[in-house]
């Protein structure tokens, strides 16, 4: 059995000496700043090299002002070669007379600090000041005494690697806090990404979903509308009671459609202010129970339609019910724009585990109508299908006509 909990020794040690990240990109504000550094810190250790007094006029100036340029001048690229310019400045720190090791003091302490805190290799950064501290104990150089003859307890030559060792370690832990920092900025804006783009996918479907109840109850109402005030036109002089008839059921249809518009902007439109339509004054979507209208509005513009039912039929869910429902009234209303004078046929073959939906025409004469269909109300069958796991099939027959079957997979009972 094991157990999650804070990291042991080993844990910390490995991520201390671990990758810390890459380096940050330096700015042109960061770039003037270091040079403003590495001036101050070349100006001051200058002075105190040309300062005749002891201990520096004990050794010559020339190659002390040499030791403060060495260590000073690359602290201007700090940020972009943080490691190789501690290095340079320990070379510098370890040539530095020990007397006047203040030469060097200061730039070995920043050049640390910049390794550790702009380095990617914290390892080799750690390592370093490591292998410059053995060198020098190693080396041993003689140390001078103080005025008062009292021989210092830490040698002077010791103390900018004393300092900067333990420097190193504060900041690799400050360093591997920032990364940290910028690493949950970063999947903190990557949440809020992802959310923002899962909202609009959101807004995307919600408008994918009203336009397609807009196109099939809008479509098929106005297209059997148009075929019946038409059929009322031609016929109105020589058979006014038929063209009264045709004008009926063009005002029937009208009242159809402004019903089930009425419907879909209830649904939309549905919360608790008393002003709105509450949810007890919707009707149900329609269902398969609803075939027998749409059936008989179709087959009064004209069209012969043929309803066959088989297997068991039963209640279905909702959804899916609404879904064969649009099928059939989409591919009737493809059939009185595409196919006029033709017949039709509509089989609904409940399975035990899927809904077979068929509706095929004999074939015709293209309406008027025809040529302002872009095909959306077939796309949009196929994504009310494909919500359910079901398919979509259309063409032509092979003896003429045209097919439309859509298979919608249903759950075992």
């Amino acid at each position: 059995m094991t157990t999650t909990g804070a990291p042991g020794p080993p844990a910390r040690l490995r991520a201390l000496a671990g990758p810390s990240g890459p380096a940050p990109a330096p700015t042109p504000r960061s770039r003037l700043f270091d040079a403003a550094l590495a001036l101050v810190v070349l100006g001051a250790e200058t002075e105190y090299a040309v300062d005749p007094d002891p201990p520096t006029g004990r050794h010559g100036t020339t190659g002390l002002v040499c030791l403060v340029l060495l260590a000073s001048v690359p602290l201007a690229w700090r940020r972009r070669y943080p490691l190789a310019v501690l290095w340079i400045v320990l070379a510098a720190n370890m040539l530095t007379p020990a007397d006047v090791s203040r030469l060097t003091f200061y730039a070995c302490v920043i050049a640390a600090y910049s390794a550790a805190a702009f380095s990617p290799h914290r390892t080799a950064a750690i390592a370093t000041l490591a292998l410059a501290v053995l060198l020098t104990f190693t080396i041993g150089r003689a140390v001078p005494h103080t005025p008062f003859g009292v021989e210092p307890t830490v040698p002077t030559q010791y103390v900018p690697l004393m300092i900067s060792a333990p420097l190193v370690v504060v900041t690799v832990g400050l360093r591997s806090w920032k990364v940290r920092a910028a690493e949950s900025r970063v999947r903190l804006a990557e949440v809020e990404q992802r959310q923002a783009e899962a909202l609009r996918g959101a807004v995307a479907h919600e408008r994918a979903r009203i336009a397609r109840e807009l196109h099939d109850v809008v479509t098929h109402n106005v297209s059997v509308m148009v075929i019946q005030a038409g059929a009322a036109r031609k016929i109105m002089d020589a058979e006014p009671e038929q063209a009264r008839e045709a004008l009926l059921a063009v005002e029937a249809g009208g009242r159809t459609a402004l019903r089930e518009l009425r419907q879909v902007m209830g649904l939309l439109t549905m919360d608790d202010d008393p002003d709105h339509p509450g949810e007890g004054e919707l009707e149900p979507q329609p269902g398969l129970e609803r075939l027998g209208t749409l059936i008989d509005r179709t087959r009064g513009t004209g069209t012969p339609v043929e309803l066959t039912v088989s297997g068991a039929v039963r209640p279905l869910p909702g959804g899916v019910e609404l879904t064969a429902y649009r099928v059939v009234q989409e591919a009737l209303t493809n059939a009185l724009k595409h196919a006029g004078g033709s017949s039709a046929v509509v089989r609904v073959d409940y399975g035990e585990r899927e809904l077979r939906v068929e509706v095929t025409d004999s074939g015709g004469t293209p309406g008027p109508a025809a040529a302002t269909g872009n095909g959306r109300g077939l796309v949009g069958l196929r994504e009310r299908l494909a919500v359910h796991g079901g398919t979509l099939s259309n063409g032509p027959r092979p003896l003429g006509g045209y097919r439309v079957r859509a298979l919608i997979p249903l759950e075992r009972a």
